[in-house]
């Protein structure tokens, strides 16, 4: 074992480049090609790999150092020397990704000698914008880096979106390697006026890659409706000094969702999922609804389980409670498991309609906004006012077609419409 200085390779026409990133620390284990630090220049940012595989003794640089071609960045432990370890090419600045292949090139590359990839299938990294702990554990775990889009600042890839790869939870990129779909390119949008990064939130960043998947593999159609829940509010408010003794908030979405478990039993497609062949439907004899819950870290989905044997009551204590545990992030991953259907409601800040995501692997979601009083002509041309509440129901159709989605809420509708349907 020898110690070995790294210096800045030949980084093109550039000079007193900032470091943006230090991606090692002592003691660190990298292998050829893993990135030491980042730099950034006014018109790219690059990373700069190490050429031999070693354990870091020393860095020599720190975040805001200046460096040019030959300058000392790490003493790094090696049995090799720099002269003898395989030329490595210089960092580049960003570029576009590569074509997507098209049907007719895949199997090309399909047929590729298993020697072109290094040992365990995967292929090289050397152009992923990682650390090498991440990239040492997606090694370890079979995980083609190339394939996972990184969630971390400038697109880095995190242990985090390693784990959400690993629950099933393809990236965006990965489907775009896949169905040819071409991704955003990256953009400096400071060249415009000045600019703040803020990182998203773990929620937010695993929340998008899920809605994602489920929009690029559901085809979906939203249905709009509306339901005249003008009793429906005249009862909840007489239940008012009942729901003050028992201490708990009586609210529309808790009459929504028992109204939910009716029409689940009536039409059963709704409360199901494909399996993994697409060829199967597997109907699910429980009665668990997720219902969306806004958070300061996101959206979150709790499990309502067993919603068809709960009263009202025991149904909004529960949302009081569940939604507390969600805003004080203290729900536990089984809590947001199971469900065979979702409601997410907008109605405390408003809107008229939206187009709910389906919460794969379910096959349907109902969405609410505000509710609005409007004018109907009633006998001898008399003008009444009803309270008229919007639905919203997204499905998958490769499931529901278009006239069962129509009379699932039409079903909905007259269940809230008369209050006697829904408490019998």
């Amino acid at each position: 074992m020898s110690e070995q200085e790294i210096h800045v390779p030949d980084i093109g026409d550039f000079e007193d480049v900032d470091i943006i990133e230090v991606l090692v620390v002592p003691g660190d284990a990298v292998g050829v090609d893993d990135p030491l630090i980042t730099l950034e220049s006014d018109k790219a940012s690059m990373d700069v790999p190490s050429p031999l595989a070693g354990r870091v003794q020393e860095v020599k640089v720190k975040v805001g150092d200046r460096v040019s071609e030959g300058d000392l960045i790490v003493l790094l432990e090696s049995e090799a020397s720099e002269k003898s370890a395989p030329e490595t090419a210089p960092p580049t600045p960003d570029a576009p990704p590569a074509p997507v292949p098209t049907p007719a090139e895949t199997p090309a590359l399909a047929a590729a000698p298993a020697a072109a990839a290094p040992a365990g299938g995967i292929v090289s990294f050397d152009r992923v914008y990682a650390s090498p702990s991440v990239r040492r554990l997606a090694r370890e775990r079979k995980i083609d880096l190339n394939r996972v889009r990184g969630s971390g600042r400038k697109g880095r890839v995190t242990k985090a979106d390693l784990d959400a790869n690993e629950q099933g939870a393809a990236a965006p990129a990965a489907v775009a390697g896949v169905a040819g779909i071409p991704t955003i390119p990256a953009q400096d949008f400071s060249k415009f006026g000045d600019v703040e990064i803020l990182p998203l939130t773990k929620i937010k960043r695993l929340t998008g890659i899920n809605l994602s998947r489920a929009w690029l593999n559901v085809p979906h159609v939203t249905h709009q409706d509306e339901a005249d829940i003008t009793d429906l509010e005249a009862y909840r408010q007489a239940l008012k000094p009942r729901a003050e003794k028992a201490e708990v908030r009586v609210t529309l979405l808790s009459f929504f969702m028992k109204a939910c478990a009716a029409a689940l039993k009536e039409f059963p497609t709704f409360n199901a999922s494909l399996d993994a062949s697409g060829e199967q439907l597997v109907l699910k004899k429980y009665c668990h609804i997720g219902v969306a819950v806004d958070t300061p870290g996101g959206l979150v989905v709790p499990v309502f389980r067993d919603v068809d044997r709960k009263g009202i009551f025991q149904l909004s204590a529960e949302l009081m409670q569940t939604s507390a545990a969600a805003r004080a992030k203290k729900l536990k991953p089984g809590d947001m498991q199971g469900a065979g259907f979702t409601i997410s409601s907008l109605g405390g800040i408003g809107g008229t309609a939206f187009t709910p995501i389906v919460n794969a692997p379910e096959v349907a979601i109902l969405g609410l906004t505000r509710s609005q009083e409007k004018p109907f002509r009633g006998a001898n041309d008399e003008i009444r006012w009803r309270l008229m509440q919007p639905l919203s129901l997204s499905y998958d159709h490769r499931v529901v077609d278009g006239a069962e989605a129509a009379r699932f809420v039409r079903y909905l509708a007259e269940l809230v419409q008369d209050i006697r349907l829904l408490l019998n």
